[in-house]
C-alpha cells in the first residue's frame, strides 16, 4: 500500500482515500468487504462531508432505520462498527461510542 497510516491503520491524510485503498485497508485486516459494507462506508463518508465529524453509532444507525444499538451494524462489522467504517472510509479515528 502506497499510503501512510497510523499505528491503528487509519490514513494519515484523508485525501489519500480511494475505493481501492478502502479494499486494501480491509484486506490488510483480513476483513473482506461486500456491497453492504461499502454502502455503509460510503454513507458515513457522505455524513462526514456534511457535518465534519464521524457520526456516532447511535445516530448512524438511526439514520439507517436501525434500533438504538445498531445491532445490524454490530453484526455486519463484527463489533465496533464505526471504527471499521471510519477506517475503511478514510475518515478520522472516531472517539466515544463506536
Amino acid at each position: 500500500m502506497a499510503v501512510e497510516v497510523d499505528g491503528d491503520g487509519f490514513l494519515l491524510d484523508m485525501s489519500d482515500w480511494s475505493e481501492s485503498i478502502m479494499y486494501e485497508l480491509a484486506e490488510k485486516d483480513g476483513f473482506p468487504l461486500n456491497d453492504e459494507h461499502v454502502k455503509y462506508i460510503m454513507s458515513a463518508r457522505e455524513m462526514y462531508e456534511e457535518n465534519k465529524v464521524v457520526p456516532p453509532l447511535r445516530d448512524f444507525g438511526k439514520a439507517h432505520g436501525m434500533d438504538r444499538k445498531a445491532s445490524a451494524l454490530q453484526k455486519l462489522f463484527e463489533g465496533g462498527p464505526m471504527k471499521r467504517i471510519a477506517k475503511y472510509g478514510g475518515l478520522p479515528k472516531p472517539t466515544g461510542c463506536v
